[in-house]
This record gives structure tokens, C-alpha cells and sequence, in this order.
């Protein structure tokens, strides 16, 4: 962190703020990050000394600062990066991620994104436990088993202690992504420049904001090497949430084959998603 860490977390809160109020976000939303703030940039001690004595919790009891914002401060702490900020400004960038993990460096981390398709952290976690990165050179049983217990440690500050095992359902998100979807095509929704695979600097990333109840919704079409070099940058829709005590993301495609063909999915609740339209039961009375 800078010299004047309370100042910088501040000012980046400051410019979610902005961002979100220019790209069309809930005013709810815009104010309550000026508001988190206005808190951190009159604090009387370092954001960092109060963590270490008091956790998020400190940071919870503060003014205007909720467990959502308690979280992304505590990850500015932590690890210089405000991941929604980078999101917002059109800078994510998966590799730079999966490269944060300990064990997973630059090279790993373009394998894994590349050969495997892994784009975020949960991907990485489903992927050392199903037997995937088992078969990666350069991954054996202790750098897997180590990367198991990085992501343990870490998912687990996002994930809810009050509702755990409660993500978003597959019909919300379908639903957040067919908004997306048809305002998309209807430009109806501003446009980011995203640093990456853009050297013209062009604003082509729609982005959407919205909310479910209490839960808030980012979705932006896939950005990534892997959606540029299959062509389906306009079909593959990455879908951030955060909201009652939990935030994570997910990936919403067109499934090219199987029972659910033609249908937009869910990646990794396939299962579900078959439940939801009512298909694949034909499968489970033929295995039957």
C-alpha cells in the first residue's frame, strides 16, 4: 500500500462511486461507496492497524460501512487490488488472478486459462478437486494440495456464515442474463473500454448494473483470450454478484451440445440448469 493507505482506499471508493454512477448503477449503491469514503479518509488511524486489532468487524462498526465494503477495504489491505474498481475500469484480467494464488505462477496461470479455461478463482477451486489440474504438467500432489488449502482460506471470507451454500439460483441468473443480453442488443447500456485485447482503445464492452432484492449484479460479455479465440465474445456473459453475505461470479454460455443445447447455461450447474428447463430426464430413465 502507498505512503497514505486510508487516503488511496478513499479515493479508489471514490472513483467506484463515480464509475458506477456514470455506467448506471443504483443510486443506493453509488452513495453508500462515497459514503464508505468519506468514513476511511477522516478516520483518525490507519485502516490496517484497525484490522489487525478488530478484524472486518471494526470496520463494520464504522459509519456507513457495511460487510460489503468492509470486505473489498479489507482486500485493498490485503493485496493493493480493489477487483471491482479493475472491473469497472474495464482492466480484469483472469490470469492476473489465478496468478495470485500461492503455487500458481505467471506460467501456470496462462495454463491454466488457456488449456483448461479457468477464469476465476472458483473455477481454480472446482478444478484442484475434480481431478483436472492433476493432469496439467507442472501441477503435481503438493503443489495442488497447497493451492487447496490457499483457496480454502481465502473463498472463505466470501462465503456467507449466515446462509451458507445459498449462491444466487440458476433462474436469477439466467434472468440477469437475459436482461443483459437484450439491452445489450438494444444499446441500451453504457460501454467500457477494457484494456485488454482492445489496442484501439475502443468503448465496446456493454456493462450492466442491477439488483435482485438486496443482491447486486455486474454483467459484462467475456474478455478474455480463450472467448476471443473461439468467437464467442458476444455469446459468453461473466456475471458478478455480491449481496446478502456472500460475492463470487459466474459464466453464462450457450451450450453447443447434449440435452441442453441451444440453451444459455450456467458453467459448472449444468445440473441445475437441466432441472430448470425440464430437460435431461430422458438421459436419467435410459440409464435407468
Amino acid at each position: 500500500m502507498p505512503p497514505h493507505p486510508n487516503l488511496d482506499i478513499a479515493n479508489r471508493l471514490d472513483e467506484v462511486a463515480a464509475l458506477l454512477e456514470e455506467q448506471g448503477a443504483s443510486p443506493f449503491r453509488v452513495n453508500a461507496y462515497r459514503g464508505g469514503a468519506s468514513t476511511v479518509r477522516h478516520l483518525d488511524r490507519p485502516v490496517r492497524e484497525l484490522l489487525a486489532e478488530k478484524g472486518t468487524a471494526g470496520l463494520e462498526a464504522l459509519p456507513g460501512i457495511g460487510e460489503g465494503l468492509a470486505s473489498a477495504i479489507e482486500t485493498m489491505v490485503q493485496t493493493g487490488r480493489l477487483p471491482l474498481l479493475e472491473r469497472l475500469r474495464g482492466e480484469s484480467d483472469p490470469v492476473a488472478l489465478l496468478e495470485s494464488v500461492p503455487g500458481v505462477g505467471a506460467v501456470l496461470a496462462e495454463r491454466l486459462h488457456h488449456e483448461l479455461g479457468i477464469e476465476t478463482l472458483h473455477d481454480l477451486e472446482t478444478a484442484a478437486h475434480d481431478g483436472r489440474l492433476d493432469q496439467v504438467p507442472g501441477f503435481g500432489p503438493r503443489r495442488i494440495a497447497g493451492i487447496r488449502d490457499a483457496l480454502a482460506g481465502r473463498l472463505a471470507r466470501i462465503r456467507s456464515p449466515v446462509s451458507p451454500g445459498l449462491p444466487p439460483t440458476v433462474a436469477e441468473l439466467l434472468d440477469v442474463d437475459a436482461e443483459y443480453r437484450r439491452r445489450s442488443a438494444a444499446e441500451e447500456l453504457p460501454r467500457i473500454a477494457p484494456r485488454r485485447f482492445n489496442p484501439t482503445g475502443a468503448a465496446w464492452l456493454p456493462i450492466l448494473h442491477s439488483a435482485r432484492g438486496p443482491r447486486h449484479y455486474t454483467a459484462l460479455f467475456s474478455n478474455t483470450a480463450r472467448a476471443h479465440r473461439l468467437a464467442r465474445t458476444d455469446d459468453w456473459v461473466v456475471i458478478y454478484h455480491d449481496g446478502w453475505g456472500s460475492e463470487g461470479q459466474c459464466t453464462v454460455v450457450t451450450a453447443r451440445e447434449g440435452a441442453l443445447r441451444g440453451r444459455r447455461v450456467v458453467r459448472g450447474r449444468e445440473r441445475e440448469c437441466e432441472e430448470h428447463y425440464g430437460v435431461g430426464w430422458e438421459r436419467d430413465e435410459e440409464a435407468s
